[in-house]
């Protein structure tokens, strides 16, 4: 099946089209009901009427936008009417949802006449906190955007002109950062003279480019005073035209430093490029195919040609989506006025600095593991970087309130977090324990110090404060690999092997010798990273340990058992993964140690799970779990559960809500504890799930993950007299960073 069968097939799929509208408030009771609609909705309609600002606090405005269209100008396809560019303004609102969960209504306009499309978007201004305006052709598009912004007291974008602007320009700074040169002082060609070519050539301008030096050109050629004289270029375009002869794309790009395309494909050649001046910047964006080919481009030079398409199938991509999500999503939190110019520099310096930053394995994996580091290959970040919602929304906020045209003012630090956790209430957890560890960053000890996603990840602790971390590794290898990965880092390491661990030595062997260690073998030991990391803990060297990158959990989860053990009020550690859902929070244990615990490893479990919950500012209600409910079913499986909770529910000293045996349908169904098992000890839905056993507790919380859609911190150790965690192999840099925040926490409270 092709592409286009493809497409088809995926838009026709019940439902039809890409969008929905769902519910955000409670509907089913009649209550809802009358809160909802009548006559519940009157308390907030004499509210607006009131006071119009209100609109904002009371309805969806502030989170709505209008992505409006003629189909005039549709990319790729040309003028094909309001009716047939609906797919495509259905697609945009897919992308402002999923990428800064703004919500859309796609306005498709039969209006060609610019006076009728002007008061017809205009008197949409109570519906929407912005509108974006798309696939309206040139020069109408600029009439259209102008009058707009002059009417409506809400952001107007027409994401044709600024957002290739803005997102090229973020390039443009990069490529001409690494070439060292000054944009005042280059010489750009441009080829097209329609929106998105007169936008990016004034928005270069607002970046410090000269407009002297930009040469623009158009299917006629150079636009020139002379044409512009003979009436032959329109305003937008005469605003470009030079006192320079008339000439071609050719002579256009001779000596250029910049080239920039937004016109037809293939009409460059590789002479046209050899033409260029040393180490030139060639943004080749028309689409689908570039105004020459990427290959051809670099092939054509000796030196270094820093190259961008409109394409995914190459390095470099300008790609809108970058940028109008994030725009309106700062600037609808500012509820700003309009979108200043001053908004979009600030948009494309954050997406700037964001490519210089190491990359989330997240990111790497979605585009198959490609090397992603900052360099002539890589310039501008990729859209699925979960971290260009909270580096360009808190810019353009931060903009609109420097240049006035913002409404309310934000906190930029408390914005970021609100931003962190739309993106999932993992994040949003994350956060609080994030922040507890910058409050008084402890000493980390990394095993597998040399391993490049742990030297990331130990960079990434110190650059936000997470954590001091000290890698347990080679110290050349560590050198050589941040030396690769052009990290500001100078790390502290440990060699297990090359430096003198005599006292570690020494204090290993009175641990464990009378566990068969003898004083050769203690030394022997100190040499692998666990032991040594373990040892250091024990000591009071590191206050944490993290280790298990590229080992079993249980080879991992040996040394430090061995040497630190479990704190003196615990017999067993478990380990536990929170599970964050999109309203709500559940912690599992036990998932990753006790294969077939008794009652008293079961009840000495839900208080580990319980004290966990609690630093992450939740009160836990504890669900003993197994296939019974309450007695149903009686056997030796069920008995032992029964025991523990019931152990639990007598101890004076638990002060956790805790009940069972029960089933997962119970213990997480609100109605069914209510309804039917009114006597349970818990006030709502359980957060805290103890499982029957090992194989039971790491099945659920895979389904959980997996099927259920939710995202997975841990497996954090519990019940360890110092703070150790194992990661699990595999895992992600950002995993291990959060580890550590939860070590460093651990750590906190033990001092």
């Amino acid at each position: 099946m092709g592409l286009d069968e493809d497409a088809l097939e995926y838009h026709e799929r019940e439902p039809p089209g890409k969008l929905e509208i769902a519910t955000t408030k409670p509907t089913n009771t009649q209550r809802d009901l009358s809160l909802a609609y009548s006559p519940g909705v009157a308390a907030p309609c004499r509210k607006i009427d009131a006071n119009p600002e209100d609109a904002y606090k009371y309805t969806a405005k502030g989170n709505l936008v209008g992505v409006v269209s003629n189909g005039s100008a549709v990319l790729g396809l040309g003028d094909i009417g309001a009716q047939a560019s609906k797919p495509v303004m259905e697609g945009k609102g897919v992308l402002f949802k999923r990428f800064a969960d703004i919500d859309v209504f796609d306005i498709e306009l039969d209006q060609a006449d610019v006076d009728a499309f002007v008061e017809s978007v205009a008197a949409m201004e109570p519906t929407f906190g912005g509108v974006n305006v798309e696939d309206v052709k040139a020069p109408e598009c600029f009439e259209i955007e102008e009058r707009l912004r002059e009417r409506m007291d809400i952001p107007v974008f027409h994401d044709d002109q600024h957002g290739t602007a803005i997102i090229s320009g973020a390039g443009l700074i990069n490529a001409l950062d690494i070439f060292e040169k000054d944009i005042g002082d280059v010489d750009i060609a441009i080829s097209g003279a329609g929106a998105s070519a007169i936008a990016c050539a004034k928005f270069y301008v607002s970046l410090g480019a000269r407009k002297e030096n930009i040469t623009m050109c158009d299917s006629t050629g150079i636009l020139t005073e002379e044409r512009a004289e003979n009436g032959d270029l329109n305003e937008y375009k005469a605003e470009f035209a030079r006192d320079v002869p008339e000439g071609d794309l050719a002579d256009a790009m001779a000596d250029a430093d910049v080239f920039i395309g937004l016109s037809a494909p293939g009409i460059v050649s590789p002479e046209m490029v050899r033409s260029m001046a040393d180490n030139p910047v060639i943004f080749a964006m028309a689409n689908p195919d570039p105004e020459i080919g990427y290959e051809d481009a670099k092939q054509a030079r000796e030196d270094t040609v820093i190259m961008g398409t409109g394409r995914s199938d190459h390095p470099n991509m300008v790609n809108n989506v970058l940028g109008f999500p994030f725009i309106f999503r700062g600037a609808l939190d500012a509820r700003a006025t309009g979108i200043t110019e001053e908004m979009k520099v600030a948009a494309a310096e954050a997406l700037a600095e964001l490519a210089r930053e190491d990359v989330p394995d997240q990111v790497v994996k979605a585009y198959g593991d490609q090397p992603l580091q900052f360099g002539p290959e890589y310039i501008i970040p990729k859209p699925v970087d979960p971290r260009v919602l909270f580096e360009v929304a808190p810019a353009i906020a931060e903009a609109a309130m420097d240049s006035g045209v913002a409404r309310t003012d934000l906190d930029l630090d408390a914005y970021r977090e609100r931003l962190e956790a739309r993106l999932g209430k993992s994040r949003e957890m994350m956060r609080v324990v994030l922040n507890k560890a910058k409050s008084d960053p402890k000493r980390v000890a990394l095993g597998e110090g040399d391993d490049e996603k742990m030297i990331r990840a130990a960079f990434q602790m110190a650059e936000e404060g997470v954590a001091d971390p000290v890698l347990l590794g080679d110290r050349d290898a560590v050198a050589a690999t941040v030396a690769d990965l052009g990290l500001d880092f100078d790390p502290d390491v440990v060699d297990p092997e090359a430096d003198g661990h005599e006292a570690y030595a020494d204090r290993l062997y009175e641990l464990r010798k009378r566990k068969g260690i003898t004083r050769s073998e203690a030394h022997e030991l100190v040499e692998d990273p666990n032991y040594l990391g373990s040892v250091m803990v024990e000591e009071g060297d590191a206050d944490a340990l993290l280790t298990g990158l590229t080992h079993h959990y249980p080879s991992a989860l040996r040394p430090p058992l061995e040497v630190i053990g479990t704190a003196p009020d615990a017999e067993h550690v478990a380990g536990v993964y929170m599970l964050t859902f999109k309203n709500r929070v559940v912690f599992c244990a036990d998932t990753t140690v006790n294969t077939d615990p008794d009652e008293d490893v079961l009840a000495e479990v839900a208080q580990h799970v319980a004290d966990l919950a609690r630093r992450f500012n939740v009160e836990p209600r504890v669900a003993m779990l197994s296939y019974s409910n309450f007695g149903s079913v009686e056997n030796a499986g069920t008995r032992k559960v029964a025991a523990a909770a019931e152990r639990l529910r007598d101890d004076p000293t638990v002060d956790f809500q805790v009940d069972g045996e029960m089933q997962a349908d119970t213990a997480v169904v609100e109605d069914v504890l209510d309804d039917t098992y009114d006597f349970a000890g818990l006030d709502g839905p359980a957060n805290c799930l103890v499982f029957p056993n090992l194989e039971a507790g790491n099945i659920g919380y895979k389904l959980l993950q997996r099927l259920g859609g939710a995202d997975a911190i841990g497996p954090m150790l519990t019940g360890m007299d110092e703070p150790v965690h194992v990661i699990q192999r595999g895992d992600e840099v950002k995993d291990i960073v959060n580890l550590a925040g939860v070590a460093v926490v651990d750590a906190q409270d033990e001092d």
